[in-house]
């Protein structure tokens, strides 16, 4: 069980009861689309993203990223930090049928996805040393459109088959995987990465 310092928000109960068994952390539930309207909800995340920094962590159909928007919108961009898991396509054990996307959410993913994607998030594992992190030059949305990835009349497909190769969700807008490139990878790595395309 691994030992991590933000506070985790996921969408739903199911979620937290995945998480609690995969890490030693605070989780906190959203009760899907009733954060919308609950304002003393949003105040305490707010409170608790000053205090100990947040990790979103939602499903990667629609409405988990309809969720993790709002959020975006309503939480302070530098203490929160957005947790990404894959696209996988099945039906989770509790569930008759499939969600309308067909795909697995938080409380469907296997223990190492989970902490695969937190740890992308950029999360802080307590129980382990920190390594001093290098200084890194960052992807730019002018790096995005030189690479074909935005402003071409390809550029969608291309993201498409970026975000399938690194195990990103669909859904993530260019602005979003371009957050999630910057703490995923380099410039130069992504660079190396595109040529081999």
């Amino acid at each position: 069980m691994r030992k991590i310092k933000e506070v985790i928000v996921v969408e739903g109960r199911y979620d937290k009861n995945t998480l609690a068994q995969v890490v030693d952390a605070t989780v906190v539930t959203l009760g899907g689309f009733a954060v919308f309207n609950d304002k003393e909800k949003v105040a305490f995340l707010r409170r608790l993203a000053a205090e100990r920094g947040l990790i979103v962590l939602t499903d990667s159909d629609g409405a988990g990223f309809v969720i993790r928007n709002y959020l975006k919108g309503a939480l302070p961009k530098e203490q929160v930090k957005q947790a990404y898991i894959p696209d996988i396509h099945g039906k989770e054990k509790r569930k008759r049928a499939p969600g309308k996307e067909g795909k697995l959410g938080v409380e469907g993913m296997k223990p190492e996805v989970i902490l695969e994607a937190l740890r992308r998030a950029g999360a802080t594992f307590l129980d382990e040393t920190a390594e001093p992190a290098a200084e890194k030059t960052p992807i730019t949305k002018a790096d995005l459109m030189e690479w074909g990835l935005a402003g071409g009349a390809d550029s969608s497909q291309r993201r498409q088959a970026l975000l399938r190769r690194l195990d990103l969700p669909e859904h993530l807008t260019a602005n979003g995987m371009l957050e999630a490139l910057n703490l995923l990878t380099d410039r130069e790595k992504l660079a190396e990465l595109l040529q081999d395309q």
